[in-house]
């Protein structure tokens, strides 16, 4: 890609922030993870992290599911097919800036 065929609205804002860049990187390599990993992996706040990948599960790009561990409540978060080929089009649109 030239950069005269850059088109700057290719960059998908919802993968864009650096919270959920990070989710999205994260969950490419691991598919499916715990919050509690997460924000452990990201160095988030639980507020934080919840409205980011609130963001992305209405994107359509991770699924969440909250589970029970005995009485310990448990949400898993994984990276959906749309949320791989999201990604991946993002670091393609991202790719381009470099050529």
């Amino acid at each position: 890609m030239r950069m005269a065929d850059f088109d700057i609205n290719a960059i998908d804002e919802v993968i864009h922030g650096r919270m959920r860049l990070g989710v999205m990187a994260y969950l490419v390599g691991a598919g499916t993870t715990d919050f509690t990993t997460l924000k452990e992996r990201l160095q988030a706040s639980d507020g934080n992290l919840s409205v980011q990948l609130r963001k992305l599960e209405e994107a359509g790009y991770v699924a969440i599911r909250k589970t029970f561990q005995g009485r310990k409540p448990r949400t898993e978060v994984s990276l959906t097919a749309p949320g791989r080929k999201a990604f991946v089009r993002y670091l393609e649109s991202m790719a381009g800036l470099m050529k």
